[in-house]
């Protein structure tokens, strides 16, 4: 028992057995050790090296006598569970920014559409950010001024522009003609941008096509709703209705 306990706590099963030894004994030799606990010399002398930097022992030099190992109080071992959850806490929160991308993976290998909503501005910005990840050119209706009037995915969105012109990623824009005003260029080293007349306007949504994904959000700021869906059919439909409405509309370039 006292053994799985140990191992719980991290030790190995070597050092679980000569700690365990340590307590049940005292202060001992490593040649009596390793006589008890039939384990080669060199084994416990390095099993010996490792408790004692995990401060579970304590050695004993003596000129005149063989150095003997002592057990530190078992309380030592309560540290070890308390750095082990804080392992295991930070282990979970880097399994749970990876888990999007194993379920990403998964859904393509299995021919299944992922799915996953979001709420609120946070949502918002994660599914924005998500287009990050592209080594497409994104694709992109939305409504512009819906986004200036909301002070919080203003501040979201300019935070977006910036990383995107860092990344390099290009971006293909469709938005309403009452936003021409916001727009002095209508095509940069990353950007392109064409008007959708006004008798199709308003909308206050927006949707990204990019990379096998299409993701819609609403911009209403009473009900602020991400969704992001995975699947390379709805991603390849969505990317041919754009391209067919960027080619029907007048460039001004």
């Amino acid at each position: 028992m006292e053994n799985y306990i140990m191992k719980s706590a991290g030790l190995t099963g070597a050092q679980a057995e000569i700690l365990n030894f340590l307590f049940k004994n005292g202060q001992c030799r490593a040649s009596f050790i390793a006589r008890k606990t039939n384990r080669p010399r060199g084994v416990v002398y390095r099993v010996l090296s490792e408790l004692e930097k995990m401060s579970l022992i304590k050695r004993k030099d003596s000129e005149k006598e063989v150095s003997v190992f002592i057990p530190e109080h078992p309380n030592k071992l309560e540290e070890l569970f308390e750095e082990r959850e804080k392992t295991i806490k930070q282990d979970k929160k880097s399994f749970e920014s990876s888990l999007p991308e194993l379920i990403s993976a998964y859904n393509l290998a299995s021919n299944k559409p992922g799915v996953r909503f979001f709420e609120g501005s946070e949502g918002f910005k994660t599914v924005l950010f998500d287009t990050l990840k592209s080594r497409t050119e994104i694709y992109t209706f939305v409504d512009s001024e819906s986004v200036r009037h909301q002070k919080e995915m203003k501040i979201i969105n300019e935070e977006y522009v910036k990383k995107r012109k860092k990344t390099g990623i290009k971006k293909k824009l469709i938005v309403p003609e009452t936003a021409k005003k916001y727009f002095p260029k209508l095509k940069t080293d990353f950007t392109e941008i064409r008007f959708l007349k006004e008798k199709f306007y308003p909308f206050q949504s927006s949707l990204q096509i990019y990379a096998n994904k299409v993701s819609f959000q609403t911009l209403d700021e009473e009900n602020s709703i991400s969704i992001l869906i995975e699947d390379k059919n709805i991603y390849k439909m969505h990317k041919l209705l754009f391209e067919y409405i960027w080619e029907s509309l007048k460039s001004d370039n």
